[in-house]
């Protein structure tokens, strides 16, 4: 028998703390504002407590999905968390996750595919549901905590990075609908382009790591060319819905790393498509990372924007250089 794996649950969840560009802008010293919010598209976002972490929103995040899946925590079987900002550099958060929300009957594992790492999982998960019996409720989190990472003198990073988790439930069903086809790329000459580059065994943490505060903070230590994401999503876009045997112009909504306005309306301009269909959140939540697709995706969906049997479209990229793409047949 045939099994597809849709998404039957969405949730997302952002910590109480929230800065606006005002406010960043009387921190910094000058005036933000001008770029932030009409070049990049962010106006506010929001960052943990002292007493917060990754764990935490992920957690909340995936308490919401299970609930809007009208499922409980032990009926979960697998729990994958997409992640670049860990608890702990071991072991895995998705653990902790686990222990948290009391899925007793879970597996679960960490991706690391920097802000690809959401929809890079999600196609893990479709995989693991379609060729494997045993599961049947798969619990996808992206979580983004990098905040703790920020330097507060580097106007590159600190101005555009937040905190937030979006989750999803995927489930086994025998009628058609769901995840139709994805595509992943991935190239490594770009992997000292942006990251956190101290902490692992390249280079642990050392004193005069931590006195030079460089390499213990997320850096762009150079610039990724403007045709990565602009040439790159209309590319992978293109061949992940040819791979689903669908046409553009049939897909209702359009998700992309939210990390630049001015890039995805490009794209959407280079798809010769309306920037109506692609939903965007960094205005009130800023750079999520990981977690911003599916943010966007539950956004999206309590907005009433995606109705069932929509065709949806989830395109990712992050350091590294990872990339991902997705298409699904809304189930909800």
């Amino acid at each position: 028998m045939t099994r597809y794996a849709k998404i039957v649950g969405t949730g997302s969840y952002v910590p109480e703390k929230m800065l606006t560009n005002d406010d960043l802008s009387q921190m910094l010293g000058e005036d933000i504002n001008t770029f932030v919010s009409q070049v990049v598209g962010i106006e506010r976002r929001h960052f943990c407590s002292d007493k917060e972490n990754t764990t935490d929103l992920a957690v909340e995040a995936g308490r919401r999905a299970i609930k809007m899946a009208n499922l409980k925590a032990e009926d979960i079987d697998l729990i994958i968390l997409a992640t670049d900002t860990p608890a702990y550099i071991s072991p895995a958060t998705s653990t902790i996750v686990q222990y948290c929300l009391g899925a007793k009957n879970a597996g679960s594992f960490d991706v690391n595919c920097a802000c690809a790492g959401f929809v890079t999982a999600l196609k893990t998960a479709a995989t693991y549901i379609m060729g494997d019996p045993e599961y049947k409720n798969i619990l996808v989190i992206g979580a983004y905590a990098m905040s703790k990472y920020l330097d507060w003198d580097d106007k590159k990073t600190c101005t555009i990075f937040a905190d937030g988790a979006g989750a999803v439930v995927l489930q086994a069903s025998d009628t058609p609908g769901g995840y139709l086809a994805s595509k992943l790329y991935a190239d490594g000459q770009y992997h000292n382009y942006l990251g956190i580059f101290a902490g692992g065994t390249a280079m642990p943490i050392t004193k005069n790591v931590l006195r030079e505060g460089k390499h213990n903070k997320v850096r762009f230590l150079q610039k990724y060319p403007p045709e990565i994401n602009m040439e790159g999503w209309p590319n992978l876009v293109k061949e992940t819905l040819k791979k689903a045997n669908v046409d553009i112009k049939d897909v209702k909504q359009f998700f992309f790393t939210q990390v630049n306005l001015s890039t995805i309306k490009a794209v959407m301009q280079n798809l010769e498509l309306p920037m109506s269909l692609a939903h965007t959140i960094m205005g009130k939540w800023g750079y999520t990372g990981s977690a911003c697709i599916p943010m966007a995706l539950d956004d999206a969906a309590t907005l009433g924007k995606i109705q069932k049997d929509d065709l949806v479209l989830m395109c990712a990229s992050g350091g590294g250089l990872n990339m991902a793409c997705a298409v699904f047949r809304w189930s909800i």
